[in-house]
């Protein structure tokens, strides 16, 4: 399966995820300052946390503090690790030498970084409702519409 499966998106401009993959180490080694994820998981954090709000307030969360609560276990950085493991970032997330040593592709914050970077690549390709797709299927026992 491959990451756009995994994710239940198909992206129309493939260099998006290109980018959202690519480590900002990697880009400098590569002589690509600015090719970088940094600007998307920017981007893909805002986006992650407008949609989960949303879907939080129609699943009956009414209260800002059982939203904010709620959000806040959701977006533990183990939980985004998971999650981005699961979808394969850990494989697809383009290193520089040093991070491979490293073995970043492990470390949870650049799972986490690389998950939102991607977010943020979806919402550019698709708009919000493409996003707001990805993080209800990211995230499929947690939101019954009511």
């Amino acid at each position: 399966m491959t990451i756009e499966e995994k994710l239940g998106y198909f992206f129309f401009d493939k260099k998006l995820l290109k980018r959202a993959l690519t480590s900002r180490e990697y880009a400098l080694e590569q002589g690509q300052p600015g090719e970088d994820q940094e600007a998307y998981s920017l981007l893909g954090e805002a986006v992650l946390d407008a949609v989960l709000t949303e879907l939080l307030i129609r699943a009956g969360h009414s209260t800002q503090q059982a939203i904010v609560t709620q959000k806040l276990v959701l977006k533990q950085i183990e939980n985004l690790a998971r999650i981005s493991q699961e979808v394969g970032v850990g494989f697809m997330v383009k290193l520089s030498q040093d991070e491979k040593q490293r073995q970043a592709y492990d470390d949870p914050l650049v799972l986490t970084e690389t998950l939102e970077a991607v977010l943020g690549a979806v919402y550019f390709d698709g708009g919000y409702g493409a996003a707001r797709r990805v993080v209800h299927h990211l995230f499929p026992d947690v939101f019954v519409e009511k």
